[in-house]
């Protein structure tokens, strides 16, 4: 069998020449990093961005590689009323850092080892945010 064979769409695949189910969106598709910039809290200098966030742990987008096993002290601002910002302080230790499929940035997976409630607030504002809702998407 040819390479070129091997790598052809199989017959069973339903697009039949249709590809409305893979190029129109129901729901708008968000990206987390483009929102939430995280900060060094004792400096207040900016070192990344919020890739993706959990109770225990948050992935952090950035230019530079950070130190593994090294406990860092970061500050996310949320956008507030009437353009004020809450600062949410946590406390992390960064556990990896390697090369992003994109040049030049890196992503780095922290533990999160203090967090104020503020923080679980977050996670379940944009757990709710970010979720499908059937009803939504049907509208």
């Amino acid at each position: 069998m040819a390479r070129s064979e091997s790598l052809a769409r199989p017959d069973s695949w339903p697009l039949d020449g249709d590809l409305t189910m893979v190029t129109e969106r129901r729901i708008e598709r968000h990206q987390l990093s483009c929102f939430l910039q995280v900060f060094n809290r004792l400096t207040d200098k900016p070192i990344g961005f919020l890739g993706n966030v959990s109770e225990d742990g948050l992935m952090l987008i950035s230019q530079l590689p950070m130190m593994v096993n090294v406990d860092f002290e970061l500050r996310l601002k949320l956008p507030g009323l009437g353009g004020e910002f809450q600062a949410v302080d946590l406390t992390a230790t960064c556990l990896w850092s390697h090369e992003d499929i994109n040049p030049q940035q890196y992503d780095s997976g922290f533990c999160i080892r203090q967090a104020p409630e503020e923080y679980r607030r977050l996670i379940t504002a944009l757990l709710h945010y970010f979720s499908f809702d059937p009803l939504q998407a049907s509208a």
